[in-house]
């Protein structure tokens, strides 16, 4: 149900690929609550996703931007200001990619121009967004901007290899910038740590489908889906979390507070006995 609680708002949404993405339920939520906003993704994303069925759907314009580059970002952030006929009320920052976990790189044996590019889109390409923003004076008054991050920024998951220290700097960045913005013009950045979800990006992750499984074993609520972090990313835009900033807020049905979970000792206890 729509409450009307980003009535007036405008936005950017950066990473929407397909309908499975986090970006693409964030964007439907984010109309169904009355906003007005652009879609980006880079240039070779927007060829292999469905962006462009999400802008017919959302009645948005699609800003081709590769989050690494400055000039695309400058363009991006004025273009969506033209379009949406002023500043900014919320950025999305849903990036994230490595090469290394695509080649099968073991976290000893990285390649380190790969790890140079997956730090790049999948952190400093925050830093460039919001420094970008900031020299252009994009964003409102009580702007919030959210990341999406993952548990793995700090606790060891060996499989999410160099992607766990790219979300730790992607965390840093936010709780950083964040001091800054909010001293100069009171805006919010966050990041949610959101729970294994199936997504493109998510199911190409080493042994992704076991640990989907324990996860939600593990996790008192379940994993949380892909609809109910859209639904949380709201309510960081909207005005009811309004002092809510610098934070790296979990969204995970309670596994980052687990110990052990009983259920997943049953499960144990289960497969050895077989």
């Amino acid at each position: 149900m729509a409450n009307n609680l980003l009535q007036g708002k405008r936005g950017i949404i950066f990473g929407a690929l397909d309908e499975k993405s986090i970006a693409w339920k964030v964007a439907l939520r984010a109309k169904e609550e009355g906003a007005a906003f652009t879609l980006t993704n880079a240039p070779v994303a927007m060829r292999l996703g469905q962006i462009k069925e999400l802008a017919g759907i959302c009645q948005a314009e699609v800003i081709a931007a590769d989050a690494t580059q400055e000039t695309d970002l400058e363009n991006l952030f004025r273009q969506s200001m033209e379009i949406l006929g002023g500043g900014l009320d919320f950025v999305l920052h849903s990036i994230g990619m490595s090469p290394n976990v695509r080649k099968k790189r073991p976290y000893t044996d990285l390649n380190y121009q790969f790890y140079a590019q997956t730090v790049d889109v999948s952190a400093m390409s925050l830093h460039k967004t919001l420094q970008t923003a900031y020299k252009l004076n994009a964003l409102n008054e009580w702007a919030s901007v959210v990341g999406l991050t993952y548990i793995a920024a700090q606790r060891t998951f060996p499989d999410y290899n160099d992607m766990a220290d790219a979300k730790a700097m992607l965390e840093s960045i936010a709780r950083t910038f964040g001091y800054y913005y909010g001293t100069h013009k009171k805006v919010r950045v966050n990041t949610i740590s959101q729970s294994p979800t199936i997504t493109t990006a998510g199911t190409g992750i080493k042994g992704f489908d076991a640990f989907f499984d324990y996860a939600d074993k593990m996790s008192p609520l379940g994993n949380a889906p892909a609809e109910a972090c859209a639904d949380y990313c709201i309510t960081l835009f909207s005005d009811l979390t309004r002092y809510v900033t610098m934070q790296n807020l979990f969204h995970d049905g309670g596994f980052s507070s687990m110990g052990m979970s009983p259920a997943f000792m049953e499960l144990l206890q289960k497969n050895q006995e077989e």
